[in-house]
């Protein structure tokens, strides 16, 4: 059997111990619980990507996470649009804002660069935190709809459950593929040497660039969700402590591991 087939059928065996689970954790506190560690399990794969594979380490991960939660809370309860495309501004709006910012944070290393993360985060807790009249401040944010299909309502801890899993595995088998395709090779090359890397003709700053934006908008992904689940959001959840549990939950899984991410959060 080869190495492909292994890891699809481990896949298969994965998502469907996930999706059976529910009819063994019958409890709504149980349920709830992993409805969380999907959230951030999808949020350790998206940290794992850029400092697993890339080495690239972040200490302001939180932020996009935020952002996430924050743009689609907003453009739903404010301004009336319908989750679904109010997700899609979400992340194509961190996604762009990582991108931009992306291309002067990516030329720092080590230390500079965990600072440099730092600070972004930091300053996006700020602005979640003052903005009042459009985030609520610390008081924060509720009225925040739930997700639907017409007129199925992802309202209760079973329906929640499988939303947020679905998601989470799509998430997952994508990281998957990407782990094992040439653009994973590559993140593996910059891991281990970025001079070594450009030697063999990979473009280093642009692929550091665009792995940033991918876990940017992995993050803000699980945040619209986290948002739109939860119906209440404030500034406290997205802070530079959870930043830390984001590190420790890839440190804990074990650093360029997908199923590890899932391990890291399922502990913390």
């Amino acid at each position: 059997m080869t190495k492909e087939k292994r890891e699809i059928i481990f896949f298969l065996i994965f998502a469907l111990a996930v999706l059976s689970a529910p009819f063994f954790f019958r409890e709504s506190y149980l349920l709830n619980v992993m409805v969380f560690i999907g959230i951030n399990t999808m949020l350790a794969v998206a940290l794992n990507l850029l400092m697993g594979y890339a080495g690239q380490i972040s200490l302001g991960h939180a932020a996009f996470f935020g952002m996430g939660a924050y743009a689609s809370a907003i453009l739903t309860a404010k301004f009336g649009f319908n989750p679904w495309p109010a997700i899609i501004v979400a992340a194509a709006t961190a996604g762009l804002l990582a991108f931009i910012i992306g291309f002067p944070i990516l030329k720092l290393k080590g230390h500079y660069l965990a600072m440099a993360t730092l600070g972004f985060g930091i300053i996006m807790y700020i602005v979640f935190n003052e903005t009042v009249d459009i985030t609520g401040g610390p008081s924060g944010f509720s009225g925040i709809p739930n997700i639907s299909i017409g007129s199925f309502i992802f309202d209760n801890d079973w329906r929640n459950y499988y939303l947020i899993w679905i998601f989470t595995l799509a998430v997952m088998l994508l990281s998957l593929n990407l782990s094992g395709s040439r653009i994973g090779r590559a993140l593996r090359a910059i891991h281990d040497s970025e001079v070594a890397a450009r030697v063999m003709g990979i473009n280093v700053r642009i692929l550091k660039v665009q792995i940033f934006t991918v876990s940017a908008v992995i993050s803000a992904l699980a945040g619209s969700l986290y948002a739109h689940t939860m119906t209440f959001i404030a500034p406290a959840s997205f802070g530079f402590n959870f930043s830390v549990e984001m590190v420790t939950m890839v440190i804990i899984g074990g650093m360029g591991s997908i199923y590890g991410s899932f391990l890291g959060a399922a502990i913390l």
